[in-house]
């Protein structure tokens, strides 16, 4: 009688059974595979993208809703002139605390001519002229110290004083341009500087690659001096919607559109191809916002306050905004502040030049006969 083969039906041996551990020893090595090729090709950095240009979107739109969407008063640095701790007078001015539900920073003067001299060094906002013992007031508003902060004053002081029996006069003592008359025109001016310092950045660093450093700093400087120029003629002779001291409103928007742009150059040398993240971060996110140019600083949150001073959008609403309304009376700050983040990124770039992806080889020497 013929034997089976082990294995075979009919057989004593028992039949060899699959090996389940061998198929998934199988599938890691081809998931690898699948997952270093996806990684080295196209799809991946689109999908990286994808992902990052989605948050963006949620973190611009979250950012300038906090910031501007709700305009609250937290901190409102106010000078008072007359008997203004006496009978009504101190109703009044806790009244206008509880209606704004912020703090009314009260900086007492001798005369009002003292007090107008505080706005005009843009120390306070709005000056309180109490008289007859707090029954009669003056409310003296600068809508050109801050338009938000002037339309809230106006709206919510005449209320407080029917309510506690003040007789109120309203004035506005340094007002915006006709051109101008919700106070943003400057805000958009110096957004504009920004974000085309950084993309006029970008552009170089596609379009004009093999430049060397200093070429590129160079091209960065003549770029901001005519877009600096361009802006300003356009707002003021094109569309007449300020009236721009020229001069310094240009150089102010050359410094802002070369300081932006070296920014994207410095974080371009440090993180090479996502120097975009970094820069928009700073920049839209952060900068613009805060800057006080379409919220007055007394009215964003208090933290967006006191940073965007200190940051470049923030440095050139303040410096553009004194320059058009209170001359005479420029502060060092924002100069500095803008100098400073132009020579810090100038500095960054310059000593890790030979990190940035851009530039080219010298040529080489011809070989000697």
């Amino acid at each position: 009688m013929p034997q089976m083969p082990p294995g075979s039906p009919g057989s004593s041996g028992s039949p060899e059974a699959p090996d389940p551990s061998g198929d998934a020893r199988d599938a890691q090595p081809a998931a690898s595979g699948r997952w270093s090729a996806f990684r080295r090709s196209p799809f991946w950095p689109a999908t990286v993208l994808v992902l990052i240009i989605a948050a963006a979107a949620g973190l611009f739109a979250g950012s300038y809703t906090y910031s501007m969407a709700d305009p609250t008063p937290h901190s409102l640095p106010t000078a008072v002139v007359g008997s203004y701790d006496q009978g009504r007078g101190r109703a009044f001015l806790d009244g206008l605390e509880e209606a704004l539900n912020a703090s009314v920073k009260v900086r007492p003067y001798r005369t009002t001519a003292e007090a107008r001299g505080a706005v005009e060094e843009q120390e306070v906002f709005a000056i309180f002229e109490l008289n007859d013992n707090g029954r009669t007031a003056v409310l003296d508003l600068s809508s050109a110290s801050g338009a938000s902060v002037a339309e809230v004053l106006a709206q919510t002081a005449p209320e407080v004083g029917r309510k506690t029996g003040v007789a109120l006069t309203v004035r506005d003592i340094n007002p915006v341009q006709e051109g101008d008359p919700r106070g943003l025109a400057i805000f958009y001016i110096s957004l504009a500087a920004v974000i085309i310092g950084f993309v006029g950045a970008i552009q170089l660093s596609v379009h004009a690659r093999e430049l060397t450093p200093f070429e590129r700093i160079l091209f960065t400087l003549a770029y901001a001096l005519l877009g600096g120029f361009v802006i300003a003629a356009t707002v003021d002779w094109l569309l007449g919607a300020l009236d721009l001291p020229f001069v310094q409103s240009w150089l102010i928007l050359a410094l802002t559109l070369f300081t932006s742009g070296m920014v994207f150059t410095m974080f371009n040398t440090l993180f090479g191809r996502w120097a975009m993240l970094p820069t928009w971060g700073l920049m839209v996110l952060l900068g613009n916002p805060s800057s006080g140019g379409a919220v007055s600083w007394p009215l964003l949150p208090s933290p967006l306050g006191v940073i965007g001073q200190w940051l470049p959008p923030g440095a050139s609403v303040n410096a553009q905004h004194t320059a058009v309304y209170f001359q005479g009376h420029q502060h060092l700050f924002p100069y500095l502040v803008l100098g400073g983040w132009a020579l810090l990124s100038c500095t960054v770039f310059w000593t890790w030049r030979h990190r940035h992806p851009g530039g080219r080889e010298k040529e080489p020497a011809p070989a000697d006969n």
